[in-house]
């Protein structure tokens, strides 16, 4: 079910609802058979948006997300890039994007398809950057949408929970953001340098899965395949 793609991206394959998958070590889900790549939750502008209540983070974050994300189109040229949702931290982060930023989207833009499926933080979608917005696509017999649905949704790939995975070792245990599936659905991690994560053990996760689900734990050069016995709660 899961093997390791050749070369140095140190992804992980598998098959999604029928559909052949690559979870690269970046967090992004690449489908080579349509040359479509996802990321899910970026939360653009989420610095300023703390910064703007008080609490003073590196305003950075912006900058290296789509740092990341370049470096992904550059590595992958992919005729299409889908933003799973939440790709901005809230509705005016739009308007707080610099300009060198703004024009880094329009530069991932330019020669292929770039679709912004809405979320939670971003319902309303771009005003003045290019692209096309929608509520959900249906693509190589998959579903992807940003926040899953409760029950049983076969084909389903999704965002919004930001699964993270503790990993029991020998000296204690380490945390790592991580892919969550169980071949059936495939919920992604946060693509975005703040967006953090939620332990997978966390009720949140609950009812998603028809069997123990596999967990993809984003090293720095390679996604690990973990069983669900061998995750810890926080």
């Amino acid at each position: 079910m899961y093997d390791y793609a050749n070369g140095d991206c140190g992804g992980l394959r598998t098959r999604i609802g029928g559909a052949d998958a690559l979870l690269r070590c970046s967090g992004a889900l690449w489908l080579a058979a349509e040359r479509t790549l996802v990321v899910a939750d970026l939360h653009l502008e989420k610095g300023s948006s703390y910064a703007a209540r008080g609490q003073m983070l590196p305003p950075y974050d912006t900058r290296e997300t789509l740092r990341r994300l370049g470096a992904e189109v550059a590595a992958l040229t992919p005729a299409t890039v889908i933003l799973l949702g939440d790709t901005f931290h809230d509705r005016r982060s739009e308007d707080r994007l610099a300009a060198d930023d703004a024009e880094t989207v329009r530069e991932l833009a330019r020669g292929r398809t770039l679709i912004w499926v809405v979320g939670n933080h971003d319902a309303d979608g771009p005003r003045a950057l290019p692209g096309e917005t929608a509520d959900e696509l249906s693509l190589c017999g998959l579903t992807l949408r940003h926040e899953p649905r409760p029950g049983l949704q076969p084909g389903e790939v999704s965002g919004h929970l930001h699964p993270a995975a503790r990993v029991k070792a020998t000296r204690g245990s380490v945390r790592r953001r991580c892919f969550i599936t169980d071949a059936e659905r495939l919920i992604l991690p946060a693509f975005g340098a703040y967006a953090g994560g939620l332990n997978v053990r966390d009720q949140a996760f609950a009812g998603f899965f028809i069997r123990a689900p596999i967990v993809g734990a984003l090293g720095r050069d390679r996604v690990h395949a973990v069983g669900w016995r061998s995750l810890a709660g926080d």
